[in-house]
């Protein structure tokens, strides 16, 4: 039941509204404000007025990425905004991740899936030819946790990444990455064979570090995690560090054009940018290599 006393304080009644009770403050000049005054922000809500001064104060960075990046409702919320890739890359992986715990069938799943250099030097290394391992080794992992730290990572970049970048870009994205993690382990590493999302994650961790930039948002915390997270593979064994530096800088590199390549007049723009990376990435894997895994295997 109301006071007098509470009645008598109009500190407990919005600004705007005085007839209407309220127990929420705006964040930024802790005025009462009532639901119909309130606006989600970052942390808590804030009034009109904090409201429209925060839109006045923007950069003008701001401004053109909100223009760039917002004006489109099919791009921007990717057709309802679920994200509907990432859940369907979570379903495939997590699969074929359950797949391997089953004795007798694991271990030649992850077998076929796997990827090492080898597999695409046969004259070199006297193993078949099968360049989609590239790719293929995004969808295998090395047990339960390798898996389910990765899915988790998805899930949480995903969410963000893909209905601001529209399902097809952000798929591109995903997949592209993790090419550039396994060309990277054949660069590096041409001995070692390597499983695992890690570096397609890594290339979404460094697209939301580019993507937040060029919005004029704070990155810190990303580029935080990120460098803690390519510094643990330092230290931790069995880790594929090669995988994750690979997938980070193609997964920058990928950003990079697509947040350049925004309006529709550049669409086939990016598409030939998008397909060059690709064919750069093979044209590597496919001449650097060998030199290296000559020695490797001989």
């Amino acid at each position: 039941m109301t006071t007098p006393e509470f009645a008598d304080n109009r500190d407990n009644f919005c600004y705007r509204h005085p007839d209407r009770q309220s127990f929420v403050l705006c964040q930024r000049c802790l005025r009462t404000i009532c639901p119909e005054c309130q606006t989600q922000a970052a942390v808590g809500v804030i009034c009109p007025e904090c409201m429209q001064a925060e839109r006045k104060n923007r950069t003008p960075a701001q401004k053109r990425a909100e223009r760039r990046w917002r004006s489109r409702p099919a791009m921007a919320t990717a057709r309802g905004g679920k994200p509907v890739v990432t859940y369907t890359l979570l379903l495939i992986t997590s699969i074929i991740g359950l797949l391997q715990m089953v004795p007798g069938m694991g271990g030649a799943i992850t077998q076929q899936l796997l990827f090492a250099a080898a597999y695409l030097y046969p004259d070199l290394s006297l193993y078949p030819f099968e360049p989609w391992r590239l790719l293929t080794a995004v969808f295998v992992h090395g047990g339960f946790i390798h898996l389910a730290l990765n899915m988790l990572a998805l899930w949480m970049l995903g969410q963000n990444l893909e209905p601001m970048l529209g399902r097809v870009r952000y798929l591109a994205l995903y997949l592209i990455s993790g090419i550039g993690g396994s060309v990277a382990v054949a660069l590096i590493a041409p001995g070692t064979a390597t499983v695992g999302a890690s570096g397609a994650i890594f290339g979404l961790m460094a697209a939301l570090l580019i993507v937040g930039r060029h919005l004029g948002a704070n990155v810190t915390g990303i580029l935080v995690i990120l460098g803690i997270n390519f510094v643990i593979g330092f230290f931790i064994g069995g880790i594929a560090w090669q995988a994750h530096l690979g997938g980070a800088l193609v997964g920058a590199l990928v950003a990079f054009i697509l947040t350049r390549t925004r309006r529709r007049d550049q669409r086939t723009l990016q598409i030939v940018l998008l397909s060059a990376v690709v064919v750069a990435l093979l044209a590597i894997v496919a001449f650097v290599p060998p030199l290296l895994i000559t020695t490797v295997y001989s």
